[in-house]
């Protein structure tokens, strides 16, 4: 995971000495919004109205946060209006390249570039930042509009409905205290609670953010008991931003980043729960193991020096969940 500084590519690892062992997620750079009639979002500037075909998605299959914007692309009915390139699951010394030797991955279908750098570089010759996936392209003005997944499926989510057709409302304005909430914990101590468990480099670091994994999927638990989805009868936002940590859980994190007090399926609401939202329509076309098993184990030499790719558990997403 390198990163550019003034526009030049540095191939550096996640600093952990001064935070006491801890991983600490990088802030996104790239913070506009899409709205219907091209209006300013709540972040950054306007002039991104929301029209067929002009957009373009960068995006790995192996990345939970990408993955979040492929599902609501589907959900949404946006896969004929907004076009995607697909990276290599490898991240080396050169990041994320748009090699497309491995089934799935596209190439830059829409710039021909060899590396997802060179799009930071196309917006901003003197980026300074990590080069990450999403990154939502604008073709007319030869722009990143975003490179923060949570704010690229409220887009999503609204936008383009006078486009589609499609009012379904993952972020309802009566829920969204709620939801804001939930994904508040979700956050912190299961999407990014991997992340900081599996990327620790001190004892004490990994034991705090492995405990919070654990509390927060005990609590989620609980939840899922009571509720079919997390904020009741009604999915929302917040279970799409959920459902790829938990894609990946057993496959991925229990063993590569070890969160391995137990699994997915040792819970028998979230896996049921997981499976339902794997069999919804459109998202499993999403869902890539072959991606995500291989991006983690041969990516991050610093955790699997030898970049073994494990065999890993037979996982079975199409057994019934039994949820109505």
């Amino acid at each position: 995971m390198g990163q550019l500084v003034n526009g030049i590519w540095e191939d550096s690892w996640y600093d952990t000495r001064k935070s006491g062992g801890r991983f600490v997620r990088s802030t996104q750079t790239f913070r506009n919004w899409i709205t219907p009639d091209g209006s300013a979002g709540p972040s950054g500037s306007g002039g991104f109205a929301a029209e067929s075909g002009r957009y373009h998605l960068y995006v790995s299959y192996a990345c939970p946060w990408a993955h979040r914007t492929l599902i609501f692309r589907a959900l949404k009915g946006l896969t004929d209006h907004i076009t995607i390139s697909v990276v290599h699951p490898d991240m080396l010394s050169d990041g994320w390249t748009f090699d497309d030797s491995f089934a799935g991955a596209t190439g830059d279908t829409l710039m021909g570039h060899r590396f997802l750098r060179e799009v930071y570089l196309a917006a901003d010759s003197q980026m300074t930042g990590r080069v990450t996936v999403p990154v939502l392209w604008d073709k007319q003005t030869g722009a990143i509009v975003s490179n923060e997944s949570a704010e690229i499926i409220r887009m999503f989510n609204t936008a383009f409905d006078g486009i589609t057709g499609n009012s379904d409302d993952y972020w309802p304005e009566p829920l969204r205290d709620e939801i804001e909430a939930v994904n508040a914990r979700v956050y912190s101590d299961v999407n990014n609670g991997v992340y900081k468990a599996g990327f620790a480099t001190t004892q004490n670091a990994y034991d705090e953010a492995a405990g919070e994994l654990f509390s927060a999927l005990d609590w989620l638990e609980r939840r899922l008991a009571d509720n079919r989805y997390l904020l009741g009868d009604r999915v929302t936002e917040a279970d799409w931003r959920l459902f790829p940590t938990l894609a990946r859980f057993d496959a991925v994190y229990h063993g590569h980043f070890k969160c391995n007090r137990r699994r997915l399926v040792d819970y028998p609401n979230l896996w049921a729960y997981t499976r339902e939202l794997y069999q919804w329509p459109g998202v499993a076309a999403t869902v890539r193991p072959d991606h995500y098993i291989r991006h983690y184990h041969y990516s991050h030499e610093t955790i699997n020096p030898y970049r073994i790719i494990p065999i890993g558990p037979v996982i079975d997403w199409s057994e019934p969940h039994g949820r109505g």
